[in-house]
């Protein structure tokens, strides 16, 4: 016999498409009522027609507007989905802006959002953090210095903080994928869907942000002692990081 969910209520950043809606839909469908945070309620308006998300229209660096938007409900799982990728090039050729930006939306803003909300999970003793890293905070892959520098920072975040919550029933999961098919690079393509899909999913096969949501209701649905602390998830045909040598003529 299935253990029953534990959990009634999640919230959910970076919910309008992608990874986001994926994991709105699985969640919905387990039973949970999800707050969905995207920057505006015309983006929502898909997984709240389809799957009656609630609608949390805040940027995911504004916490104090995602709590405001919650009305005072009480979560018992967050999933810290949203992310972004400015640019994929060497730091030196980078702005300041755009490594800025890339720190507060992947480490900034979690930690803050994780922070508002954990002490509510420990004092009912009820809660489940998933955190969605990326292989590139483990592996070398070139042009990602500030983005997996930042999910590498949220990984380890996890690490010492489950030295915090050790006891308190509270799990906390670290979920590294590999390539998803999601737009999260198209800004870095500079928009062209066309030229993001050729070069990175044209001709490979990808892991599909179903792939993403249905790991985490595994997750959530594990008897409460057990915590799964870290889940590396890859499509079977890529090998993450690796070294890359160049003559210095070259």
């Amino acid at each position: 016999m299935a253990t029953p969910l534990p959990y009634r209520t999640a919230l959910v950043t970076g919910a309008s498409r992608g990874i986001g809606a994926a994991i709105c839909a699985r969640l919905t469908g387990m039973g949970l009522t999800v707050y969905g945070v995207a920057r505006s309620r015309e983006a929502l308006a898909g997984v709240v027609d389809a799957f009656g998300v609630v609608p949390v229209v805040a940027d995911v660096r504004d916490t104090d507007a995602i709590v405001a938007g919650l009305g005072g409900a009480e979560i018992d799982v967050l999933v810290n989905n949203a992310g972004m990728v400015a640019t994929v090039k060497p730091l030196y050729e980078q702005s300041a802006n755009e490594i800025a930006e890339t720190i507060a939306v992947n480490l900034t803003a979690p930690m803050l959002l994780m922070h508002a909300l954990l002490g509510g999970m420990v004092a009912r003793r009820r809660g489940h953090v998933v955190n969605i890293t990326t292989t590139a905070a483990r592996g070398v892959l070139a042009g990602t210095s500030a983005y997996g520098g930042a999910k590498a920072g949220l990984a380890h975040a996890c690490r010492s903080l489950r030295y915090d919550l050790a006891g308190s029933n509270v799990r906390v999961t670290d979920l590294a994928p590999g390539r998803v098919e999601t737009e999260i690079y198209l800004r870095a393509f500079g928009g062209d869907r066309e030229r993001l899909n050729e070069t990175m999913y044209g001709h490979v096969r990808a892991l599909q942000p179903q792939d993403i949501a249905e790991t985490i209701a595994a997750v959530l649905a594990l008897p409460e002692h057990v915590d799964v602390t870290e889940i590396e998830i890859s499509p079977t045909d890529q090998a993450v990081g690796g070294h890359v040598f160049k003559s210095v003529e070259g």
